[in-house]
């Protein structure tokens, strides 16, 4: 036999579960019989490749560490460094160096873990795989499968390939890791329709997922990257990987201030030329004063923050994978879920009983293959149910022993099981009488109602009549459009064993007992969750594999906007501007593929929004990591899912994730308190330096003055600002608009009257002093700009809330930091060696209360300005 010529990409994505088995066979030119040959199976395996994924995304070590040093950020930091070095202080050269190093590890370590998701999509399937080859059954490594091949199936096989089944003996598969839906999937040998999602391609087995029940078998049509998972890999590979939405507004800052700061070193070079100043001089002037606009303790304070974050979320069960994911989530406007196992239990549960409930659970605990433990999750949950009412499967069988049965059949969408009625006659239904035969039926209504001539009303039995049918198929339409999964549950007796165990004698002039509705429940704090994060101004959207109906009712419980369901094939219709849309208006998605939930995630960013996916299957990783924020299901979620995500809930509670929320938003509020510092008092370093001249007044600070500020204040004070406790009303409040810049809401205009302020109260009182011909000018202006960002510091710690009401000791760091600022630069002033450092000269006690009053100015004027935002708040309606 030779082989197939290598298949095209339409023949390689050919839609096989639309195509008869024999059209499979034909185009691999497989003998279904004997299966290929080792010889073709060689052929095929050196042209097509092994069975294995293929990462063609992966990035080496080296690739990695640099992308960390050539980031704008860290570029700046790198400048910073080298002029720090140049200007003689190479201990802040040093310590910058430091900021820069630990901040490029951190950073390769959490992008080399991220690294790990394609490992662990590679180790995703079974290491063995039973195949037919040369008429003979053989086991052989999963790698060395090639299209074509004859895969033999059985209960607790883990499928190694995509296959088109040719045989299927109540074969049932789990298809959790591709479908995220936890029951069982029946399979059989009939082609679906080709515009079938993948949970309803029941004549096909794919790669990644496992046998639960049967046998079967299959022919082999895609391989590798080819298979369902391969193309989901293929989707990892494309998706994400960008910023986040802070680092995206650090780079924005980081590059504007590097653009200030090349603009300061040219003006003030260039007017201290104009002056005639030593250039030696005004060299060291420019390049420190370049030095103290750079933000070099941004990176630190930011990662402090996040860090600190990701130890508080740890405590919460929030496992953070990634620094930035942190700050992220208290961004995020819409949170897109998964159904199952996220919002819901993820496992079946009996949720009504429409009929006599010991009939029906008897009919249930019989006509059942699974213990309360083990087998079809369906079947374990009524086995659990008639366990409750106390029918365990060891008792039953001793009663009722099986003494024949139908299988299940899609065909006939019902299962039959016949047993001998012993023992005393106990709650079931008089009409079984002891020493006779009883056949329990259950399946699809459809499938069970049309072979029943009777019903059972209070234990006795009456005429099927139309208006009975008809309430009967209201009870199921009632049960269907809650979510719930409904089962029909049937009975016949007999005199004796009958001798014909046909599907046909078996399944005729039954009993109908009753319906039985099992639904996934919701998790207990599911709606609270849910109603926290629509409070907190964020849009919850479900996104499920799921029928639509059952999707609907699920977000309903939830509470979820569900107006109606999208499903895959209808987004498939879809132009992008009729996308966006429908995403804009639609909160729930039923029957989508990974390539759908990247769409709608996509869509979201396009309208702005910052985009939280949660999930816990392979499926989901695609969009886990195109997703502004990846949460994954810790407990349940698989290795995958955990790999592409930002941070994992360990308890898989969606009602975690509002616990995430809140440090996130106190996170960012942090690092804005240091920003808004940060700019503040290094804007007035700069106009004090700029307006100088034009006074007519001498360089105003010195270059090693300049760096002792910048070293002191922006060091351990601004630090402290990481450990901030949450403001107020934290999560009372929307989300930040997604375009905010890290400026917006005020802070800059913040920044820049405060700065104004600082430099009025400094450069005034410092040229009072100068044109005075007081020595100590330079001194007494030193000191004022150290004193203001002290006051500064105390003042922004709420950007409402009044110090006098927060008190000192809600964040005891800060205030010891404060106060060991200010014991430094009193000692700068009186200390021997450190005024040499520095050229200072000791101020009379007078002066140095007038410096620590004029501190205090700038620090009540930003409790006035809270104060007229407490009252503007106040004033607004509800």
């Amino acid at each position: 036999m030779s082989a197939p010529e290598p298949p095209d990409s339409s023949f390689a994505r050919a839609k096989w579960h639309g195509r008869s088995w024999e059209d499979a066979a034909a185009a691999f030119k497989t003998n279904v019989a004997a299966g290929l040959s080792a010889s073709e199976a060689a052929l095929r395996l050196s042209r097509d490749g092994r069975n294995e994924l293929i990462d063609r995304g992966a990035k080496s070590g080296w690739r990695i560490l640099w992308e960390q040093f050539t980031a704008s950020m860290m570029m700046i930091l790198v400048a910073a460094a080298v002029l720090s070095a140049l200007v003689g202080d190479l201990k802040d050269a040093a310590a910058i160096g430091a900021v820069v190093t630990l901040n490029a590890l951190l950073g390769f370590a959490q992008e080399h873990r991220a690294e790990k998701a394609m490992a662990a999509l590679k180790r995703l399937g079974a290491p063995l795989a039973r195949v037919r080859r040369d008429g003979k059954a053989t086991r052989l490594a999963a790698p060395q499968l090639v299209a074509g091949d004859v895969l033999l199936l059985e209960a607790g096989a883990s499928i190694a390939a995509d296959a088109r089944l040719f045989q299927a003996a109540a074969l049932k598969v789990l298809e959790a890791p591709l479908t995220g839906e936890p029951e069982a999937v029946l399979k059989e040998t009939e082609a679906a329709a080709e515009s079938s999602a993948l949970p309803e391609r029941r004549c096909m087995v794919y790669r990644g997922t496992l046998v639960a029940h049967g046998r079967g078998e299959g022919i082999v049509v895609a391989t590798g990257m080819r298979t369902e998972l391969g193309r989901i890999a293929a989707l990892m590979q494309s998706a994400g990987g960008e910023a986040t939405p802070l680092q995206r507004r650090l780079d924005v800052l980081g590059n504007r201030l590097a653009a200030a700061a090349l603009a300061l070193v040219a003006v003030v070079f260039a007017m201290g030329m104009a002056r005639g100043e030593p250039l030696r001089e005004l060299f060291l002037t420019a390049v420190s004063l370049a030095a103290a606009a750079v933000p070099e303790g941004l990176p630190a304070v930011v990662t402090i923050a996040l860090a600190i974050g990701a130890r508080r979320m740890l405590a919460r069960n929030v496992l953070i994978r990634k620094l930035p994911a942190v700050e992220t989530l208290g961004a995020v406007t819409v949170i897109c879920s998964d159904k199952t196992g996220t919002l819901t239990e993820g496992r079946m549960r009996v949720s009504s009983v429409e009929g006599r409930e010991a009939s029906l659970l008897l009919a249930a605990a019989l006509c059942n293959d699974a213990t309360t433990t083990e087998g079809d999750p369906t079947e374990i949950a009524l086995a659990v149910a008639a366990a409750e009412r106390g029918w365990t499967r060891g008792a039953l069988e001793k009663t009722f022993p099986r003494v024949g049965e139908a299988p299940f059949d899609s065909r006939r969408k019902r299962m039959t099981t016949v047993h001998a009625v012993g023992g005393s006659p106990g709650e079931r239904p008089g009409w079984l009488a002891a020493g006779a035969a009883a056949g329990f039926t259950k399946g699809a209504l459809d499938g069970v109602l049309e072979r029943c001539s009777r019903q059972e009303v209070d234990g006795r039995l009456e005429r099927l009549s139309p208006e009975s049918r008809s309430a009967i198929l209201e009870t199921e339409a009632r049960l269907a459009s809650g979510g719930a999964r409904v089962l029909a549950l049937a009975a016949r007796a007999y005199p004796r064993v009958p001798a014909d165990l046909g599907p046909e004698a078996l399944e005729s002039d039954l009993v109908f007992v009753g319906l039985i509705g099992l639904s996934d429940p919701l998790r207990p704090q599911a709606r609270a969750a849910v109603a926290r994060c629509r409070a907190a101004g964020m849009r919850p959207v479900m996104i499920t594999g799921d029928h639509p109906m059952t999707a609907c009712a699920v977000a309903r419980a939830a509470g979820i906007d569900a107006g109606s369901a999208l499903t895959g094939p209808d987004l498939e219709l879809l132009t992008a501007a009729e996308l966006d849309a429908a995403v804009a208006r639609t909160s729930v998605f039923a029957r989508v593929a990974p390539e759908h939930k990247l769409k709608i995630v996509d869509a979201l960013r396009r309208a702005g929004h910052v985009v939280a996916m949660t999930g816990d299957g392979v499926n989901d990783a695609p969009a886990l990591k195109e997703a502004d924020i990846g949460v994954a299901m810790g407990a349940g979620g698989t290795d995958v899912a955990k790999e592409a995500a930002a941070m994992v809930l360990l308890d898989d509670n969606f009602a975690t994730i509002v616990a995430a929320v809140e440090e996130g938003r106190v996170i960012y509020d942090n690092i804005r308190r240091f920003v808004r510092y940060l700019l503040a008092t290094n804007s007035a370093e700069i106009f004090v330096m700029l307006l100088a001249p034009l006074l007519g007044m001498p360089i105003p600070l010195l270059p090693l003055q300049i760096l002792w500020i910048n070293l002191v204040t922006d060091g351990p004070t601004s630090l402290t600002l990481a450990v901030e406790p949450a403001s107020r009303g934290v999560m009372e409040r929307p989300p930040r608009p997604p375009g905010e810049s890290l400026l917006g809401a005020g802070l800059g205009v913040h920044a820049v009257w405060v700065g104004a302020l600082i430099t009025t109260v400094t450069l005034g009182t410092g040229y009072l002093y100068w044109s005075g011909g007081d020595p100590a000018w330079r001194s007494m202006l030193f000191t004022i700009m150290t004193f203001a960002q002290m006051g500064h510091v105390l003042a922004i710690r709420s950007e409402t809330e009044s110090l006098f009401s927060m008190g000192l000791r809600s964040n005891p760091w800060l205030s010891g930091a404060v106060a060991a600022t200010i014991a430094l630069q009193v000692a700068t002033l009186y200390v021997p060696s450190l005024r040499r450092l520095l050229s200072t000269v000791p101020l009379h006690a007078h002066d140095l209360a007038a410096a620590a009053g004029l501190g205090c100015v700038v620090f009540l004027a930003v409790e006035v300005e809270k104060s007229l935002k407490r009252r503007a708040l106040r004033r607004e309606p509800a």
